[in-house]
C-alpha cells in the first residue's frame, strides 16, 4: 500500500520560509489532483493549494502570492514552498493525493510561526 511521507515542518519566525515535501512510497496511478491541506486548533481542515494532473493550480486566498505548490513526478514528490510566513499560517499541514477511486493522506507535519 502506497504511503505519503511528509517532511519540512518546523518552528519559524514571521517572515521566514519553509518548504514542505511529500513523497509517495510507490507509484500512484490515475492521479487527479495533488494538494496540501492544513488544520489549525479548533478549526476545520482547509485546502491550501492544489495542482491538477494537467498542471493547473489553485490557492487559498490568504496564501496567494506567498505559497507555491509543485511536483516532481520522477521522484513521486510534491512540494509546498511557503514564503513570508505569518502566525496565522500555524497549523498541521497534510498532503493529499486524489486518484481515481482512492484518496491518499500524509501523516501531517506541524508548522508553527511565531510573531
Amino acid at each position: 500500500q502506497v504511503q505519503l511521507v511528509e517532511s519540512g515542518g518546523g518552528l519559524v519566525q514571521a517572515g521566514e520560509s519553509l518548504r514542505l515535501s511529500c513523497e509517495a512510497s510507490g507509484t500512484i496511478f490515475s492521479i487527479l489532483v495533488m494538494g496540501w491541506y492544513r488544520q489549525a486548533p479548533g478549526k476545520q481542515r482547509e485546502l491550501v493549494a492544489a495542482i491538477r494532473s494537467g498542471g493547473s493550480t489553485n490557492y487559498l486566498d490568504s496564501v496567494k502570492g506567498r505559497f507555491t505548490i509543485s511536483r516532481d513526478n520522477a521522484k513521486n514528490t510534491q512540494y509546498l514552498q511557503m514564503n513570508s510566513l505569518k502566525p496565522e499560517d500555524t497549523a498541521v499541514y497534510y498532503c493529499n493525493v486524489r486518484a481515481v477511486g482512492r484518496d491518499y493522506w500524509g501523516q501531517g507535519t506541524q508548522v508553527t510561526v511565531s510573531s
